[in-house]
């Protein structure tokens, strides 16, 4: 958990911290300076959004199931990308920042 926080935060991160839960879970906490890109729109074949394109990928859900599917999925494609075991609960639960839609405090939905 504190590698990927570490390989995801700050300016000039080498890789990109992909959030894939959906939108009511992401406008409830996410990591801030995450990158959103739910699984149900991944799997229907979306694209990555532009920050996350042609990065290394640390993919991130509540739990980690949906990482994984979505880490497996993005490499499929060609992407760098690997799952965060534990998701958001243990981000959270590691001590790492968790802001809501609006930059406050969020939490784990």
């Amino acid at each position: 958990m504190n590698e990927a926080h570490q390989r995801t935060q700050g300016a000039d991160a080498p890789a990109v911290l992909l959030d894939v839960r959906e939108q009511t879970e992401w406008t409830a906490g996410h990591a801030p300076g995450a990158v959103h890109a739910p699984l149900s729109r991944l799997a229907a074949g979306g694209a990555l959004p532009t920050r996350a394109q042609a990065r290394p990928l640390v993919v991130i859900c509540r739990s980690g199931h949906r990482s994984q599917q979505a880490a497996e999925l993005l490499v499929a494609r060609g992407a760098d990308a690997v799952d965060v075991k534990g998701g958001m609960q243990e981000w959270a639960a590691a001590g790492h920042p968790v802001v809501d839609e609006r930059g406050n405090n969020g939490s784990i939905a």
